[in-house]
């Protein structure tokens, strides 16, 4: 078998290794952690919102979350691997956080002005966005609790971050104005 390219993302001939039998893995440096690890938990609740993200787009359709479930892969991939400014490996960048606000800006112009906050739910389609943008905001304290014990690149909470408001603002465009909006006590 020839080596694997730089730009080829993997090859995979057997799905099981056995190598995580004693729970153990290995980081995307080659090192091997207990899959307790902190890097692990991290990309792991990536890989969950990832999944969440395609149930969603299977609903809608959208161009936006095809990106947005390749940029996780990138993210998982970044999570993966200690972080080390410069060094050279996958990382996710300003450019992709740009990217979403731009998508937030155009999803939310035509939306009617917030004057509630809004239950999840609605339609199919916005229940599952609400779905992903719940995971989407436990993975980015995931993230969070494990900076200090593994390093992490800085953008990665800020891609999850807009990216968590994204999916609320598309889950309201999917609600089709059937937003159940929070009653007070109600």
């Amino acid at each position: 078998m020839s080596p694997r390219k730089r730009d080829e993302p993997v090859r995979l001939t057997k799905i099981y290794t056995r190598g995580g039998d004693k729970g153990q893995t290995s980081l995307g440096d080659g090192k091997r952690v207990s899959k307790l690890h902190p890097l692990v938990q991290a990309y792991g609740a990536v890989d969950e919102l990832n999944s969440l993200v395609g149930w969603a787009q299977v609903e809608v359709a959208d161009h936006r979350l095809a990106r947005i479930q390749n940029e996780l892969f990138d993210l998982g991939a970044d999570l993966s691997v200690p972080y080390a400014e410069g060094d050279g490996k996958l990382r996710i960048a300003q450019e992709a956080i740009d990217r979403l606000e731009a998508d937030c800006d155009e999803a939310n112009a035509p939306l009617p002005e917030l004057r509630s906050f809004i239950l999840p739910g609605g339609t199919e389609a916005a229940a599952r966005l609400h779905v992903a943008r719940a995971a989407c905001r436990r993975a980015e304290r995931e993230v969070l609790a494990r900076a200090p014990e593994a390093p992490v690149n800085p953008l990665a909470t800020v891609y999850l971050n807009r990216l968590s408001d994204l999916l609320f603002i598309l889950a309201r465009a999917h609600a089709g104005g059937a937003e159940p909006l929070w009653k007070p006590g109600g």
